[in-house]
Parts: C-alpha cells; sequence; structure tokens
C-alpha cells in the first residue's frame, strides 16, 4: 500500500483544442496509451457525497486499488496493489479485502459490505514532463459518451494553478469549470438509473 498527495487542474477541451494541444507538445502516436477506470461506490453515493471516490485502475496487466479522499489542496490517494485474480474476484462480488481500504471507508461511515461496482471508463491517455509539472491529455469514453480533457499535476498548488491558466490563456482555450472522471461518471450513471 502507498499513500500520495495529488494536485492537480483540469479542463474540458472541444476535440479542436484537444488536438491542437496534441500538436503544440508535439505528441506522436506512440505517447498514447490505454487505461481503464473501474469505479465503485454505494447505491446512494455515499462516496461521491464525501467528494471521494473508489476505483481499479488497468493498464495492460496491471491493477490498482485507489481510494481517493479531499486531503488539503488536493486529493489523498491510498493506493494498493492487486493481482489480476484479486481484481477479477472484487468486480465479481464487489467485496474489498484490502484492510487499509476497508479502515479508511469505515472512518468516512462508509460500509464495505455497501460498496458496489457500477462500470468503467477508458482512456486513452499521453502524457509529458513540462518542468516540475505533469501535462496529461485524456480522451475518455463511457456510459455510451466520449469528452475530451487536459489535466496539469503540480506539486504546488498557487504556481501551478497560475500556470496551468497561462497556458490556457495562450493557446486561447477558454477556462472551463471541470469535473473529474469519476463525478462525470456518476453523474451520467446516475442519469440511467
Amino acid at each position: 500500500m502507498s499513500q500520495n498527495i495529488e494536485i492537480e487542474f483540469k479542463n474540458m477541451l472541444t476535440k479542436e483544442e484537444y488536438e491542437l494541444l496534441i500538436s503544440h507538445f508535439g505528441f506522436k502516436e506512440k505517447d498514447f496509451f490505454e487505461q481503464e477506470n473501474h469505479y465503485f461506490d454505494t447505491i446512494d453515493f455515499a462516496l461521491k457525497e464525501k467528494n471521494s471516490a473508489l476505483r481499479i485502475r488497468q493498464k495492460d496487466t496491471f491493477y490498482e486499488l485507489t481510494l481517493k479522499q479531499p486531503y488539503q489542496d488536493g486529493l489523498l490517494e491510498t493506493n494498493v496493489k492487486l493481482s489480476k485474480e484479486e481484481c477479477e474476484e472484487i468486480f465479481k462480488t464487489s467485496i474489498i479485502k484490502d484492510n487499509q481500504v476497508s479502515s479508511l471507508l469505515n472512518q468516512m461511515n462508509v460500509n464495505p459490505s455497501s460498496i458496489l461496482y457500477f462500470g468503467s471508463l477508458k482512456t486513452i491517455r499521453a502524457e509529458k514532463q513540462i518542468g516540475n509539472s505533469l501535462l496529461v491529455l485524456d480522451h475518455s469514453f463511457y456510459l455510451k459518451k466520449e469528452d475530451y480533457e487536459v489535466e496539469y499535476e503540480v506539486s504546488d498548488h498557487f504556481s501551478g494553478q497560475a500556470d496551468f491558466k497561462q497556458l490556457l490563456k495562450s493557446l486561447n482555450i477558454p477556462t472551463r469549470e471541470t469535473k473529474n472522471k469519476v463525478r462525470r461518471f456518476y453523474e451520467e450513471k446516475y442519469k440511467q438509473l
């Protein structure tokens, strides 16, 4: 198990803006890879209501369970590597056996046995290091929808936010209120219930 603090800024993009960023930063086809996030919550969206998320991320043969919780200027991520078999068992049963994650869920007043598998979001992603920050381009597919987004992962909230705003401004990309992927996924899932 590992924990880290994630500070990132996001902005939804049009397809044209997404393609502009690919060209501007010189991304090549080999820079893109696929990952899939599998989301879990309770039937009444208890994690969503606490601005938290529980997911399994799958990249090739790598599987990782992540609990995201609000923390200061970012999110506290608790990560647990899983085997393919452990992952498949969670998909079938929705039972989270990891003691640390179960304990954190209990501390949030979310019963681990009430967790359900809600579905997945597939992302085609490219990343590029820019100074001390990481620029991420995502093209996501979920629940018969697709969207485009840029993320900017930083170590310092204030300077990172200023740099991100300047980047968008320099490319004439409007700043848009952007919900994170899990919230977009949940809102679409909720519409379909």
